[in-house]
């Protein structure tokens, strides 16, 4: 789904946090940018299915995933997503292998052929199949994370944070597979990231938030202005 559209419009409030933010994105990486309790990890969760915000409207590719005032909710397992987080997530009884073939089973019917092979190459993950992943680095573990998310053939990539546990030369190692990944099987990604520097290498658009609204939207030039001001404590991301 080459350069497929998505909208995103939600409002929820959980606990004194408010989120009324909308914006659109399309091919190429779209950067959720902003300070710590801004809402971007709360969007990302209503984008994939796992929060239901009190009103809103997402669509991508034409297909509308969630429309509160019409009663559309379509379970995350439908919506053609995969996600990255923070942390890799994968399942430690299961070699690497095991892992990548898990999200590979997990595609729907009639989904974008992206190959098992294809998939490995491109994140260098070969010599790494036969092994668990408590004997990975940080790295590793994220390539094969973002492998796995991949292999369920998502019409969108969402991405959270998905270096800030690592070091700075790890990060380094994971953006060139980044980029890597968007230019080979042009799958749009959604990006959330506090850092200016991750922002301005792989944004071909920007969405600036502060405690849970859009504050600006264009390209990457919004990131040579200050950032927007300061969140409220700990707030969600």
């Amino acid at each position: 789904m080459s350069g497929a559209a998505y909208s995103v419009a939600v409002k929820t409030r959980l606990g004194r946090f408010h989120l009324d933010a909308a914006f659109e994105g399309s091919e190429g990486v779209t950067v959720l940018f902003g300070p710590s309790g801004a809402g971007k990890s709360t969007i990302l969760s209503a984008v994939a299915g796992a929060l239901r915000p009190d009103a809103g409207r997402i669509v991508l590719g034409g297909r509308t995933l969630l429309d509160r005032a019409r009663r559309i909710d379509v379970p995350p397992e439908r919506r053609a997503i995969g996600w990255v987080f923070q942390d890799a997530r994968l399942f430690p009884h299961l070699s690497v292998e095991g892992n990548l073939r898990y999200g590979l089973n997990r595609a729907g019917e009639g989904a974008r052929a992206i190959a098992f092979d294809a998939v490995v190459e491109a994140l260098g993950i070969g010599p790494l199949l036969q092994r668990r992943p408590l004997s990975l680095s940080g790295g590793e573990a994220q390539r094969v994370a973002i492998g796995r998310a991949l292999l369920r053939q998502p019409e969108l990539l969402l991405m959270d944070e998905p270096l800030s546990a690592l070091d700075e030369d790890r990060r380094d190692e994971i953006l060139t597979f980044i980029e890597r990944v968007q230019g080979a099987f042009a799958i749009p990604i959604l990006y959330v990231t506090h850092s200016r520097a991750e922002a301005r290498r792989l944004a071909d658009r920007v969405v600036r938030l502060d405690r849970g609204a859009v504050v600006a939207q264009g390209g990457a030039d919004l990131l040579a202005g200050p950032t927007a001001g300061a969140s409220e404590g700990r707030l969600p991301r």
